[in-house]
C-alpha cells in the first residue's frame, strides 16, 4: 500500500519512482535565478554558506555550484533527487548532500548565511508550518535570509499545499524581518500569477 502521509521519506520515494515528480521544471526556477544573480552582482562572497532544503533534484543548487559558491549544502529525505544530484554534479562534495528530515536538523551544527525555498514549503503537511517557520529562524546566522518562491494560490489535490500572502506574513512575521512578499514577475508561464518572491531577514543578533 503505497505510503500518502508526506511527512514520511517513502512518500517521496514513491514519487520518484513512479515519475509523479510535477513540481520538476527540469531547471532552476527563474525568480530564484534571478535572485542569485542580483546576490552576485552585489558582491556576496562566495564562501556563503547556503542551504537548499527539502531540494529534490536541486537545479539551484547546481547553478549556485557553477558560479562558484563553494559551500553549498542540499537537503532532502529521499534519496532518489541526492543520487540524481550527484550524478550530474560529479564535482559536488558528497559531504554537503545531507540526506535528512529538515524538521531534525540540528542548529547547534548546521548554521547558514542563506536558506533557498523552491516547492519545499507546499509540500510539507500545513500543520507544521509554523515549525517550519521557527526551524528556518533556527538555522540561519543572526542576519542570514531565507529568500524563495511560495505559491499564492490553493490547489484541489495535495500536496502542493496552497497558501496566499496575508497568511504568510502572519506566520513570518514572529520570526523575521519581511523585507519582500510580493508577485513574482518572472514566473515559468505556467505558474504566472500564482507565485510570491520572499526575501525574510533573520532577526536573531549576533
Amino acid at each position: 500500500m503505497q505510503n500518502t502521509d508526506v511527512s514520511q521519506a517513502d512518500f517521496w520515494s514513491n514519487r520518484y519512482n513512479l515519475g509523479e515528480t510535477q513540481w520538476d521544471i527540469g531547471q532552476i526556477s527563474p525568480p530564484l535565478k534571478a535572485y542569485i544573480d542580483h546576490l552576485c552582482e552585489q558582491g556576496v562572497a562566495k564562501t556563503s554558506k547556503i542551504l537548499l532544503a527539502g531540494a529534490g533534484n536541486a537545479y539551484e543548487a547546481s547553478y549556485l555550484h557553477a558560479k562558484g559558491f563553494s559551500d553549498v549544502y542540499v537537503l532532502d529525505f529521499a534519496s532518489i533527487p541526492l543520487a540524481n544530484f550527484a550524478k550530474n554534479n560529479p564535482t559536488f562534495s558528497h559531504d554537503h548532500l545531507l540526506q535528512a528530515d529538515f524538521f531534525t536538523l540540528d542548529p547547534q551544527v548546521y548554521q547558514f548565511d542563506f536558506i533557498i525555498e523552491q516547492t519545499f514549503f507546499c509540500a510539507i503537511d500545513p500543520s507544521r508550518r509554523e515549525a517550519y517557520a521557527k526551524q528556518m529562524a533556527n538555522l540561519l546566522y543572526p542576519s542570514g535570509e531565507l529568500f524563495g518562491v511560495l505559491f499564492n494560490k490553493e490547489f484541489e489535490q495535495n500536496p502542493p499545499f496552497g497558501g496566499n500572502l496575508a497568511s504568510y506574513q502572519t506566520l513570518f512575521s514572529p520570526y523575521f524581518k519581511i523585507k519582500t512578499l510580493q508577485p513574482c514577475y518572472n514566473s515559468i508561464s505556467p505558474r504566472q500569477g500564482s507565485e510570491l518572491f520572499v526575501v525574510l531577514k533573520s532577526l536573531k543578533h549576533g
